[in-house]
């Protein structure tokens, strides 16, 4: 009968047979742990640099906010402050757009009137670009229709759209074309005051 024993503390292994046993040392093996050279971390780090070089200017350009992006991003934040305020307030809230100065911003509510003892009219200055007040169309965007309540304003000095208390608003079409020939249709849903944009022209006009 064949017995077999493995000895770890002294890697002596013992075999017996037949009443006779023999002791036969082990091999022990060390094998030395994977470590990365200096030069593997060196090509490592170079391919990292590469990769981030590369990869910078795209996330900075997804990031950065400018041309049809900025645009409708301005309109859209605009617009849902306005409404926000309305309803906040309990009073209409206008967003006030000057086409010819292809500019935008939100304005009280109510056309502005001179002040007591003067008979000229006080412009409060316009709140920053990009602040959710106001916003600047870039030299590169083109208004193509600015319709508001059906009657087009986009040759106009001012165009009002109110937005009210209950959460409705005014009707408005706002079509905004880019120097790349990039397409935005901008339009409020009247009964929630909610902001919607297409990018597809084909679409544009369709409810």
């Amino acid at each position: 009968m064949m017995k077999a024993f493995c000895v770890a503390a002294d890697a002596w292994q013992v075999l017996g047979e037949e009443n006779r046993f023999s002791c036969h040392p082990s091999v022990a093996v060390c094998h030395p742990k994977a470590a990365f050279t200096l030069i593997e971390i060196m090509v490592v780090v170079a391919i990292m640099g590469i990769i981030l070089t590369i990869g910078i200017p795209s996330i900075y350009q997804l990031s950065k906010k400018e041309g049809m992006r900025k645009a409708v991003s301005d309109v859209w934040e605009v617009c849902n402050s306005a409404r926000a305020q309305a309803i906040f307030r309990g009073a209409p809230v206008e967003v006030v757009f000057h086409p010819t100065e292809r500019r935008f911003e939100i304005g009280s509510g109510n056309a502005p009137q001179p002040q007591e003892g003067t008979d000229f009219i006080v412009e409060k200055p316009a709140p920053q670009s990009g602040s959710g007040q106001s916003g600047q169309f870039s030299d590169d965007i083109l208004i193509e229709m600015l319709d508001i309540n059906l009657l087009e304003y986009r040759e106009s000095d001012v165009a009002r759209v109110r937005f009210f208390p209950n959460g409705t608003c005014d009707e408005l079409t706002l079509i905004l074309r880019s120097s790349r020939n990039e397409w935005r249709a901008i339009s409020l849903e009247v009964t929630t005051g909610r902001v919607n944009i297409e990018s597809d022209p084909q679409k544009f006009g369709q409810k």
